[in-house]
């Protein structure tokens, strides 16, 4: 299947730049995933389409304030640092701009000291390793010195760091948010409770090659990216105990879409606690086993996040969904609004 078929105009100034004041004020549109019919409504209306006995399933995973602003020690040329993977307890995987300053053994000072890094390794595309060296506790430092990694598309600065994690954050470890979830509040939830509706967690820390653009003409050659997710025990019970009773598994956004079918994929339908890497590509002809619905923003064009949600209804719905987003104005990316696919 062909990229450009997932293609469609977006025009630059629907892209939105700044969060709502109120998480649960913005658009939902509601997609019927079998006959393409869209409602209009706002997030807070979500709870017209949930129902008793139904799960809500989120990703719990906090966003690490991962782009560092130095300087390489003894030049004081100016280094950006963006912080990917851990790869033990103070050494992680980075891109650094500009690359070519930093090679092996060059340090980079942040804060007037308070942090400080050496690099070990030289990476492809300006990746470095670099290890870490502080006093204290590492995120403590990293909270007061660090900034919110946002995505490429959003230029504009954001007055409160908080507005890009979800209510329920708790899990260090993204580079990214799950933004589907942003829309929530604690009473919006609480409420959604008291429906009889149940709520679990998992955890998918967002890597940025969930911003890579697909560079193939043809889906099937395109080489998807892995990020780290964890199921517990708990979750794997609700979310059994859901399917059984013939209640709907709902999750909010793609990271939790991908969790839960990577786990149903490899136990036959069935949830059990587990964690590891997924590099699942859910596209169009995939047979979704673990949810019956979701919740999530819209999406970039030829973006491997458009084909999953074209996966769950069609190519030929969703593309008609977003053209219509396009007519009635709704804002989209990470700030923007919401679509119920159902």
């Amino acid at each position: 299947m062909k990229v450009d078929l997932f293609d469609f105009h977006l025009p630059e100034e629907l892209i939105a730049q700044v969060p709502l004041l109120d998480r649960e004020s913005s658009r939902l549109m509601v997609l019927n995933k079998e006959t393409g019919e869209i409602a209009h409504e706002t997030f807070k209306q979500i709870t017209n389409y949930l129902k008793p006995g139904d799960c809500l399933v989120l990703n719990d995973t906090k966003v690490l304030p991962a782009r560092l602003f130095g300087s390489k020690d003894g030049t004081g040329a100016k280094i950006e640092v963006l912080l990917l993977k851990q790869q033990e307890t103070d050494s992680w995987e980075t891109l650094v701009k500009p690359a070519k300053r930093i090679k092996e053994g060059s340090v980079i000072v942040f804060g007037d000291g308070k942090l400080k890094a050496v690099c070990t390794g030289v990476l492809e595309h300006g990746g470095r390793i670099l290890d870490f060296s502080y006093e204290g506790i590492f995120y403590e430092v990293l909270d007061e010195l660090g900034t919110m990694p946002l995505p490429p598309y959003i230029k504009e600065q954001l007055d409160d760091q908080d507005r890009y994690q979800t209510v329920f954050a708790r899990e260090r470890g993204s580079a990214a948010a799950p933004t589907a979830g942003l829309h929530f509040t604690d009473q919006l939830l609480e409420k959604i409770k008291e429906m009889g509706v149940h709520i679990a967690f998992i955890t998918l820390h967002v890597g940025l090659g969930t911003f890579r653009p697909v560079s193939v003409d043809d889906i099937d050659n395109h080489d998807m990216h892995s990020e780290f997710y964890q199921m517990t025990a708990d979750t794997a019970q609700i979310l059994n105990q859901v399917h059984s009773a013939g209640g709907r598994i709902i999750t909010v956004g793609t990271t939790s879409t991908r969790t839960l079918e990577t786990i149903a994929t490899r136990h036959d339908g069935v949830f059990q606690e587990e964690s590891g890497w997924t590099s699942i590509f859910i596209h169009p002809g995939y047979e979704f086993k673990g949810i019956d619905g979701m919740i999530t923003n819209f999406h970039l064009p030829k973006s491997t996040l458009i084909m999953l949600v074209s996966a769950l209804s069609s190519r030929e719905h969703v593309l008609h969904a977003y053209e219509t987003a396009v007519l009635e104005k709704y804002r989209f990316f990470s700030f923007g609004d919401a679509m119920l696919i159902i």
